[in-house]
């Protein structure tokens, strides 16, 4: 496992890359929109000169990683060679389906196929190629080279030799890695978006204030981050999306706070938009 190819150059797909980069893979960043990939080529080189600066990686490791990673807007190109591909597309299952068929006929026979979802089934996706035994899900963390924790989920066909392969990559990036049995939300995303969604809710009761709510969270349970500073990170449009298939696969439960969807519509997204549960600044 010496080539890696990422697809999809936004928040996640770019974090991934930095990661693969440094920890010695020759790596390809791909996405159809050139800018994309100019964005995620000056984030990438700004982390590695920050973190080399700050003596969290050698000097040498940073010029290693620059020339380890390419950023390609050619598809088949970007997979031609790839002995792992992990998607970072979008939270529509629709698009990671049409982008797995797309992988399965570009990419060489021994490519094992990963999605990077939070929450969608890896079996109904693989199941739309010729190789399901060598399709996985790989669930990064945000942001991916600070999270040490990657979810390997399996599907229904996944085969060992998969999930073996998979997690020595994740081990040779510095992770640790939980191996999951399929089911929606798997571990993190099924408590993380109910834990978020009561924090809403509660935010929309007037129980308190983001900020008194967060606080509290964040002191009284020890979390790192508090609920809604976590969405507002995450994108509240993404969490929306997860929100609804939880809601759809496992019930009533998962139904998205009202505030959750009102504050998506307004297009309040969180820090990307510069305004969500907080008002962010450049």
């Amino acid at each position: 496992m010496k080539r890696i190819s990422v697809i999809g150059a936004g928040t996640m797909g770019r974090g991934i890359a930095y990661t693969a980069a440094v920890s010695g893979f020759t790596t390809i960043l791909n996405d159809i929109s050139d800018e994309n990939l100019t964005k995620a080529k000056d984030y990438i080189e700004k982390t590695l000169e920050t973190s080399a600066k700050k003596g969290f990686i050698s000097k040498t490791t940073c010029e290693e990683a620059i020339q380890n990673i390419s950023y390609l807007s050619d598809f088949s190109e970007s997979v031609k060679e790839a002995d792992l591909v992990i998607e970072a597309v979008f939270e529509l299952m629709e698009l990671k389906i049409e982008m797995f068929k797309k992988l399965d006929a570009a990419c060489p026979t021994h490519t094992i196929l990963a999605t990077n979802t939070s929450t969608m089934s890896p079996t109904e996706i693989a199941a739309q190629t010729s190789r399901p035994d060598q399709c996985v899900a790989m669930h990064f963390f945000n942001p991916v080279h600070k999270m040490k924790l990657i979810e390997v989920v399996r599907g229904l066909d996944t085969s060992d030799d998969t999930v073996e392969k998979v997690l020595e990559v994740g081990r040779k990036m510095g992770k640790e890695c939980v191996e999951v049995n399929e089911f929606p939300g798997f571990v993190t995303s099924r408590m993380n978006c109910l834990i978020g969604n009561e924090a809403m809710n509660m935010l929309m009761e007037g129980v308190a204030s983001a900020e008194d709510i967060d606080k509290a969270i964040k002191l009284g349970l020890n979390h790192p981050m508090g609920p809604l500073e976590l969405a507002d990170l995450v994108g509240l449009d993404s969490r929306l999306k997860n929100m609804n298939y939880l809601y759809e696969t496992l019930g009533e439960k998962y139904r998205p706070s009202p505030l959750l969807t009102k504050y998506v519509k307004a297009g309040r997204l969180g820090k990307k938009s510069g305004r969500g549960f907080y008002t962010y600044t450049e």
